[in-house]
């Protein structure tokens, strides 16, 4: 008898899964397939002309492009960004979020099955019954027969999964009361069959978001990178403009030396002696001060880390990693390469089949369902063929007058997409301007360099020639002042010029995309089969 019923209840199920699936797969996807909008693009960057290679592979490695400035310290620092900064995990679990709305989208595609199991004790009494059959049945949208033996010989209906309870008596008498148990196992099921393609629409659009939210995961992670590399640079050229007022404070120490020996030698006066000392406590503060932004620096690292700044130190070094070479890469390429262009892209697609779920409204919704079980007393004849209830069903339903809220569903949801469509644009023309800037910095910037450069050997000179002249009496101290103050401004100059460059250096490369590719973004299959309870 079981084997009866479960070759009964194969051939039901099968029946529904048949009619979901032919169903589904002649149905069709309503709404706007997605076509990549095109961007503002033009043939070559403006500045520095001939400045396309073809492969920015060439000159930056995947990933990790800080490696180009050949810093080991700096190297370590970048490879905690991933496990310590909070802006990186806070985009981490976003992009988890957006993995599961995935499957939870995907999950409406499939029948929905469920159990029910239980027990009925009920009590009646009173009255006079005849000695045939008699009873009450309740069952959600079912009807039934009984016999003299108390058993439901039959039971057709739709639609409905809920329980459902039958209860018999036979030969009652007027004056006695009886309880009565009654079993029910029932097993029901219930599809929302994708006709018109709504789900799967909605299925396209998480997809979308979710890769979306990868796109922003690894915009966040370039951007905190960035920053790190950039506090790292910034810091070691405070290190070198440290060194440099270092070294001011030693020359005007001499100097004073050198006024206070010609004060008492009686060949120059007071004031000269005071100027000194005004001149080596000024560069004195100078060098103090440097402290405040080397500290500043040194925090924002430890942050970016992860890590808290009373428990972080970067000791003094007394280099400055080189400028690397310019990567190169044509301006096609630039929408391949930063991650902010391609989470706005798909944006665009996401918001494009949200428009194919708001149309998906206007037809009705077709649902698939069933229930097979069993429902008895006394329990060891429970499951008989004669208790056997079971139901197949399919229904539609929809909304006859709602006002205009599904027309304005649609156009909110287009204007929506055009929204996004603008944004992309928009996107697109910010990482052009961002290149250009970056290259115009870098290309003007090292023109400064040169002449400033020179401008600090020739202040050195004129500073050491003034003061062989002060010292041999033939020039005014003020002479030696001027010449002093000179260098130390051309000094200060280079050096500020020179972590321009680097931090332009740096914003080229993030403008670049930092080594990241569309492609590293996951696929539509590898999304939907990260669930392993859905085939």
């Amino acid at each position: 008898m079981k084997e009866a019923s479960g070759s009964f209840l194969k051939k039901r199920t099968k029946k529904l899964l048949s009619l979901g699936l032919a169903v589904t797969t002649a149905s069709c996807m309503v709404g706007p397939d997605y076509h990549k909008p095109p961007a503002p693009l033009t043939a070559s960057f403006k500045e520095l002309p001939g400045w396309a290679i073809a492969s920015p592979a060439d000159t930056m490695d995947k990933g990790r492009w800080w490696e180009v400035y050949h810093d080991p310290l700096l190297d370590r620092l970048e490879a905690q960004v991933d496990a310590g900064n909070q802006t990186i995990r806070e985009q981490v679990a976003a992009y988890d979020n957006a993995q599961a709305l995935v499957d939870e989208a995907r999950a409406a595609l499939f029948p929905v099955l469920s159990v029910n199991a239980g027990d009925t004790r009920s009590s009646e009494g009173g009255g006079s019954i005849a000695s045939g059959a008699s009873g009450i049945s309740s069952a959600a949208a079912t009807t039934g027969t009984s016999t003299g033996t108390g058993t439901t010989t039959g039971t057709t209906g739709t639609g409905t999964t809920g329980a459902r309870t039958t209860t018999v008596q036979s030969g009652v008498s007027a004056s006695r009361s009886f309880t009565r148990t009654t079993y029910t196992v029932e097993g029901s099921a219930s599809w929302d069959l994708d006709v018109w393609g709504k789900i799967r629409r909605q299925v396209e659009s998480n997809v979308a978001a979710a890769q979306a939210s990868e796109a922003l995961l690894a915009n966040a992670r370039l951007s905190e990178q960035g920053m790190l590399a950039t506090d790292y640079l910034e810091l070691r050229v405070t290190d070198a403009l440290q060194r440099v007022l270092d070294d001011t404070v030693k020359n005007d120490t001499k100097s004073l030396q050198i006024t206070q020996n010609q004060y008492t030698a009686g060949v120059a006066a007071r004031s000269d002696v005071l100027t000194a000392q005004t001149q080596l406590e000024a560069a004195q503060s100078a060098a103090i001060n440097v402290g405040v932004a080397r500290a500043q620096y040194e925090h924002a690292i430890a942050v970016l880390i992860g890590v808290p700044p009373a428990a972080f130190s970067l000791a003094v070094v007394n280099s400055v990693p080189p400028v690397p070479d310019t990567p190169g890469m044509v301006p096609s390429l630039l929408l391949e390469r930063r991650p902010d262009i391609a989470e706005a892209e798909r944006t665009m697609k996401s918001e494009n089949a949200l428009i194919g779920v708001a149309v998906g409204a206007y037809y009705p919704d077709i649902t698939l369902s069933g229930l097979f079980g069993y429902a008895g007393d006394p329990v060891n004849t429970l499951f008989s063929s004669a208790t056997r209830v079971w139901s197949l069903g399919v229904s539609a339903s929809d909304a006859l007058f709602e006002g205009g809220s599904r027309s304005a569903a649609v156009r909110a949801a287009r204007a929506t997409y055009d929204e996004s469509v603008a944004t992309y644009r928009q996107t697109v023309l910010t990482a052009f301007q961002q290149v250009e800037d970056a290259l115009s910095g870098l290309r003007i910037l090292q023109r400064q360099d040169v002449v400033e450069r020179q401008t600090v050997v020739d202040a050195g000179r004129s500073a050491q020639i003034a003061l062989n002249e002060y010292r041999a009496g033939t020039q005014p101290f003020t002479t030696v002042i001027t010449a002093q103050n000179t260098l130390l401004t051309a000094q200060q100059t280079e050096i500020s010029i020179e972590m321009s460059i680097l931090t332009d250096s740096v914003a080229l490369i993030q403008a670049l995309g930092g080594g990241w590719r569309t492609a590293d973004l996951p696929d539509r299959n590898w999304l939907q089969r990260r669930n392993p309870l859905l085939p």
